[in-house]
C-alpha cells in the first residue's frame, strides 16, 4: 500500500511524466506508424502502405544527397574542430596574461544563435562586392571566390562556418579536462627529460579521452542533424548541394505535404543516428581503456 509521502512524491512526478509522454513518447510512436502509411495534408484519408515509403527513400535521389552530405558535414566538422580545439585549450591551459580574454573570444561564436551565425557568414561570405571575405582576396590579387553558390564548395563554406562557431565549445570542455590533471605529472617528465611533444603525446592526450569521446560524439550528432545554418546560408542550394537529412525531410513534410514519407525518413535517421553514437562510443570506449 502507498503511503502518504511516496504518494507525495508520485504527484511531484507526474507533470514530468506527462510532459514526457505526451511531447516525446507519443510523436515518437506517432512517426513510426504514420511511416508505414501514405499520409499526406492533400488526402482526407490515410492508407497503410506497408514498407512502400522505406522502399522509395533509397530511390529519391535528393534523400540520398541529403543523407551523404550529413555524412560527409559530420565527419568533417568533427574532425576539424576537435583537431582546432584541443591544441588551442593546451595553449590557453598556460599561465597567459591575456589567457581569460582569449578564452572569451574564442567562446563567444558559441552563444550566438546558429541563424545569426549564418546570416552574418552569407553577408562574409558574399560573392557580390561588397562581401568582405571576397575584397579582402581582391586586395591581395587572389580575385573573387563564389563561396555559396559554386556547387562543389557551398557544403565546404558552411562547414567553415560551423567550424568557427564552435571550436569555441569543445575548447571550453577540453580546458574543463586539462585543470583537473595533476600538474606532478608534467612536473615529472619534465625531471625525466621529456620535450613538449613527448608530453602531450604520453601524458595530456591519454588523459584527454573522455573530454575527446564527449566533443566528438557531440559534433558528430550535431553534424548530422544540421539544419538552421544551412537553411540561413544557403536553403539546401545551390542545386540540392548542401541539402542535409534534416532539410530534405522538413522539405518532403511541409513543402511536398508528404507527411507519411518524411515519418519514414525521420525514423530511418533516428536509427542512423543512433547506430553511429553506438559504434563511435564503442570505439573510443576501446582507446580510453587501452
Amino acid at each position: 500500500m502507498i503511503r502518504k509521502r511516496e504518494f507525495a512524491f508520485l504527484l511531484l512526478i507526474v507533470p514530468a511524466l506527462l510532459f514526457y509522454l505526451i511531447f516525446y513518447l507519443y510523436p515518437v510512436v506517432s512517426t513510426f506508424a504514420h511511416s508505414f502509411t501514405d499520409w499526406s495534408l492533400l488526402k482526407r484519408s490515410v492508407h497503410f502502405i506497408g514498407l512502400e515509403n522505406y522502399k522509395q527513400l533509397f530511390h529519391d535521389d535528393v534523400v540520398l544527397t541529403g543523407i551523404k552530405n550529413s555524412i560527409i558535414y559530420a565527419v568533417i566538422m568533427t574532425i576539424v574542430q576537435n583537431a582546432l580545439a584541443v591544441p588551442l585549450a593546451v595553449a590557453l591551459d598556460k599561465n597567459l596574461r591575456s589567457k581569460n580574454l582569449l578564452r572569451m573570444v574564442f567562446f563567444a561564436p558559441a552563444v550566438l544563435s546558429p541563424l545569426v551565425v549564418g546570416f552574418l557568414w552569407s553577408y562574409i561570405m558574399s560573392s557580390l562586392d561588397y562581401g568582405p571575405l571576397n575584397q579582402m582576396l581582391t586586395q591581395i590579387g587572389l580575385g573573387s571566390v563564389n563561396w555559396l553558390g559554386e556547387p562543389k564548395l557551398a557544403l565546404y563554406s558552411v562547414i567553415l562556418t560551423q567550424v568557427w562557431q564552435w571550436t569555441g565549445w569543445a575548447m571550453v570542455i577540453y580546458l574543463a579536462n586539462l585543470q583537473g590533471i595533476s600538474k606532478e605529472l608534467f612536473e615529472a617528465a619534465h625531471i625525466d627529460g621529456a620535450n613538449g611533444w613527448k608530453t602531450f603525446w604520453n601524458i595530456t592526450l591519454p588523459l584527454l579521452v573522455p573530454s575527446i569521446t564527449i566533443n566528438t560524439v557531440l559534433s558528430m550528432i550535431g553534424g548530422l542533424k544540421v539544419f538552421d545554418i544551412i537553411f540561413s546560408m544557403t536553403s539546401g542550394g545551390p542545386g540540392h548541394a548542401t541539402e542535409s537529412i534534416v532539410t530534405v525531410l522538413l522539405q518532403r513534410a511541409f513543402t511536398d505535404s508528404q507527411l507519411g514519407y518524411a515519418s519514414a525518413l525521420g525514423v530511418l535517421f533516428s536509427l542512423f543516428v543512433m547506430v553511429v553514437t553506438f559504434l563511435q562510443l564503442r570505439l573510443m570506449k576501446r582507446w580510453e581503456v587501452s
